[in-house]
């Protein structure tokens, strides 16, 4: 665990620096995925068909590789109506939210008397990662296709990687049946995103590939950019939860430990708190709650290298430090006026989870933002998913001849500045054609 107590922004903002990872893949990662992707864009089908045996322990012919009709609908069959009605009321509350920014076409007059504006498209073919073999992330399914769907993406793909037996969970597939999700592959890693990206000879190349994945396909997103869109490059995930003296310290703790659950060991937890006489029972409650959990081994894991603690009267200082880190997402245990103050101050969240009732837990499952976020202090720069990124804009310019006439001095100007007089010809070519229709 590391600690820092009430020390100078310079001793601090060092120590944050050696903490928090550095972005991009190392050596070793990215020579291994630049392999993949080459024998992926080679190969096609049998590279894949390589690949899950080595990576995912099953072998898998060519036609197995797409989940079948009759296993997607088996999979509502085979789930609760308890885990239905929370697919379904999941899926309300994020097609609710995201309805809320679809972004509407414009066209109005600029200052030449010419007609200006924007056109949203959906893009045409997306291509989803789903991290599934033995951990499947239902939840990733809702929190990346709801929005394609909302955006009226005509063609959708899903790539998920299989467990031992072949297989994808039942609960992954019922969540993409509900979602009318139909065209859904069992390749996972670095190999699906080449998939994705080059296309084989069983899976049709796509525009732009989204969601979260390990080191390795995050590497092969960013190493397959430009060829495809894609959307961020989501590192392992991180909390950062801001107590006062209103905090309940099993909330705390319950927040901290819950994130540290994720499972890759490189996952990164905050606790800013102002009182320390709060930390001692934050971490007695840390320790009962463990011995509760199923997953405490790993869990005990990240907090032994990737807990950080810090201890800061002053709120100020402790908002300056929170736009440092920049973390993925935000609790803040604290009273109502803090809350306030901290929205304001604090700038660079992925995701603010506000007041003492509002768990994590809420944005990874349910609320309706998307809980694919930024991490590694990418929030700086960057925002969580959201509708628009499965749309493109087009801009419009539409001008008469009056527009034109209005607009030449302008144009010509610009052509002699920078020495292009064939752009100040096409504009004056328009200006002489005086019988040419309007």
């Amino acid at each position: 665990m590391n600690f820092s107590y009430e020390e100078d922004s310079a001793q601090l903002l060092s120590k944050l620096e050696q903490f928090i990872p550095s972005a991009g893949a190392d050596s070793v990662i990215s020579d291994t995925v630049f392999s993949i992707l080459a024998d992926i864009d080679a190969h096609g089908d049998a590279a894949i068909q390589e690949k899950t045996l080595l990576f995912d322990g099953v072998s898998l012919e060519p036609s197995e590789l797409i989940v079948s009709k009759e296993e997607l609908e088996a999979s509502l069959l085979s789930i609760s109506p308890a885990e239905s009605e929370a697919l379904k009321e999941a899926i309300t509350n994020v097609s609710h939210f995201h309805q809320q920014s679809h972004p509407e076409d414009w066209l109005q007059p600029n200052g030449h008397g010419g007609m200006v504006g924007e056109k949203y498209y959906p893009i045409q073919r997306v291509g989803i990662y789903v991290p599934g073999g033995n951990v499947p992330l239902v939840s990733t399914v809702i929190m990346t296709v709801t929005l394609a769907k909302v955006a009226r993406v005509p063609e959708i793909v899903v790539v998920t990687p299989p467990d031992r037996l072949g297989k994808v969970s039942s609960h992954l597939l019922a969540a993409l049946q509900l979602l009318g999700v139909n065209e859904i592959y069992k390749v996972g890693g670095a190999q699906a995103i080449g998939a994705l990206a080059y296309g084989t000879e069983r899976i049709r190349s796509v525009d732009k590939i989204f969601g979260p994945g390990n080191a390795y396909v995050n590497e092969a997103k960013r190493q397959v950019f430009g060829k495809v869109g894609v959307d961020l490059l989501p590192g392992p995930s991180e909390v950062m939860v801001i107590a006062d003296k209103t905090a309940q310290p099993s909330f705390v703790s319950a927040a901290l430990l819950a994130q540290a659950e994720h499972g890759s060991g490189k996952e990164k937890v905050y606790f800013l708190f102002q009182d320390k006489e709060l930390f001692n029972p934050v971490l007695e409650e840390m320790n009962k709650q463990l011995g509760e959990l199923s997953h405490a081994a790993s869990i005990r894991s990240v907090l032994g290298s990737g807990f950080f603690a810090i201890h800061l009267p002053n709120k100020l200082r402790l908002a300056e430090v929170a736009n440092y880190i920049a973390p993925e997402h935000l609790e803040l245990q604290v009273s109502e006026d803090a809350c306030d103050f901290y929205l304001k101050k604090i700038t660079t969240a992925g995701a603010f989870l506000v007041g003492h009732h509002t768990s994590t837990s809420l944005g990874d499952f349910a609320a309706g933002p998307s809980h694919v976020l930024p991490t590694g202090r990418s929030a700086r720069f960057s925002s969580g998913l959201r509708l628009q990124d499965f749309l493109r804009r087009s801009s419009v310019i539409r001008y008469d001849i009056q527009s034109c006439q209005t607009a030449a001095s302008v144009i010509e100007e610009f052509s002699k500045m920078e020495r292009l007089d064939g752009h100040g010809n096409a504009h004056q070519l328009r200006l002489r054609l005086e019988n040419f229709p309007s």
